[in-house]
Parts: structure tokens; C-alpha cells; sequence
């Protein structure tokens, strides 16, 4: 079964600063429909003004991985972990029994675009941890490149996170298609980042989401004039 989840469905925040579309139900936005998905809880589209940001706040019990776009995102937190994350970057932070930080745009010229992702941990409780590194972009050209998963990935390296998912990106350019095996009893989300896709004969435009169930496999295509983005997150 395929579902889509329209851009323009979602919810919506624009406080001048920050204008963020929620694909699940998050702050001031509510839906019972759309409370997540499997583990996946949280996935904002979030375009940040030059030189603002999110001030100090805290989580706990949360995998929150952020996908930067286009631009640079400055990260500080509790644990003196103090970065600039940008595009072909891994940034990942298990919140677990309790981190603060806060995020900005690095610029004071530009907008920053990210996603920001938050999975459902496991366990509950666990000592906070943090993982950044950059990877060649060529690696999810034409192909599904692992992010995140459960599994300790250093061999291209992937981020560690506290839950049975895993998160792939790909960039594919027009007409380029990648297989995907879906595993009996496990189920898939799909995020179109920019561009135009095609999964198994359902079109999606940026924004657009994809829940995919009881599927054996995905054939995912990109079908903008140009280059187009992708996530996919493979779930229990």
C-alpha cells in the first residue's frame, strides 16, 4: 500500500524567522491522522532567516538527526558539542535522558534549509551522545546512501541510533531510478527533499511523502528536469 502525503497537506508555521511545514503533528500544529509514523515522529521542512534560529530548549528520549539542504546550521548544546553542519553532512543527537541546545543559521546573509528528524528511541534514558561528519556528495548520487541506522557503520560511515530504522538519501538525476528491497513485516517512509520523483508509479513533488506498507520492493526515479532529493526511511 502506497500513501501520499501532500506538500500542501501539512501543517504549516511561519513566525517570520522560521517557516516550517510539518509532515506529522508537531508544536501548535495537531492532527490525530498524522501523529507520525512507525518510529518516525517528527519531520520538519524548516527554512531559517539569516542570523536567526532556535534558542536554548531541551529534549529527552529522542534520536533527532538534521539534514541540512542548502546553507549552514550552527549547533551548540549541554554536552559542549559546538559545530556548523551544512550540506552532505551527518549530524545526529540522542537526546536520551537529557540534552539542551540550540540551532541558528550560521549566515547573516543567507537562509539555511533543513530537515529536522526525529525518530523514536528503543530504550528510554540513555546518556546523551553526538555524532557529526561529512561525506562525499558523489555517494548519493544515483544511489540510496545509508545516514543512520542501528547498526556501529564505519565503512562509509553512518550514524549510530537507538532504534530498529534506518535512514538512506539519494540524489537522483532525470530519468535515473534506484531498487529498494523492503523486508517481509517492515514498512517505509519516503520524503522528496527538491525536485520530482517517481516511486512505483506514484508521482511526488518536493515536499510530498510517501508511507509505504505491505510492499516488497521500491523503484524510485527521479523525474524532475533536474537534479531531485530523497529520503527514505526503512522501519520496523
Amino acid at each position: 500500500m502506497l500513501t501520499l502525503r501532500k506538500a500542501e497537506d501539512r501543517g504549516h508555521t511561519d513566525l517570520g524567522w522560521l517557516n516550517s511545514y510539518h509532515t506529522f503533528s508537531f508544536g501548535g500544529y495537531h492532527d490525530p491522522q498524522h501523529m507520525g509514523f512507525r518510529a518516525l515522529r517528527v519531520l520538519n521542512d524548516d527554512r531559517v532567516a539569516a542570523g536567526k534560529g532556535f534558542g536554548a530548549h531541551g529534549h529527552r528520549d529522542m534520536e533527532i538527526l538534521s539534514y541540512v539542504l542548502e546553507g549552514g546550521l550552527a549547533h551548540k548544546d549541554s554536552m559542549g558539542e559546538q559545530h556548523v553542519l551544512g550540506p552532505n553532512e551527518v549530524q545526529a543527537m540522542s537526546a536520551g535522558s537529557g540534552v539542551i541546545h540550540s540551532e541558528f543559521n550560521a549566515s547573516t546573509t543567507s537562509p539555511t534549509h533543513f530537515l529536522q528528524i526525529w525518530i523514536i528511541p528503543a530504550v528510554e534514558d540513555l546518556k546523551p551522545s553526538y555524532q557529526q561528519f561529512a561525506y562525499p556528495s558523489a555517494e548519493k548520487r544515483g544511489v540510496l546512501r545509508l545516514i543512520a541506522g542501528p547498526e556501529h557503520t564505519n565503512n562509509p560511515p553512518a550514524a549510530h541510533i537507538n532504534q530498529d530504522a534506518r535512514m538512506f538519501a539519494a540524489v537522483l538525476p532525470p530519468g535515473v531510478s534506484v531498487d529498494y528491497s523492503i523486508q517481509p513485516a517492515r514498512y517505509a517512509w519516503v520524503h522528496c527533499a527538491t525536485g520530482a520523483i517517481d516511486v512505483n508509479g506514484v508521482a511526488l513533488k518536493q515536499g510530498d511523502g510517501l508511507a509505504v506498507s505491505n510492499e516488497s520492493a521500491l523503484q524510485l526515479r527521479g523525474s524532475n528536469a533536474g537534479d531531485s532529493e530523497l529520503l527514505l526511511f526503512d522501519l520496523a
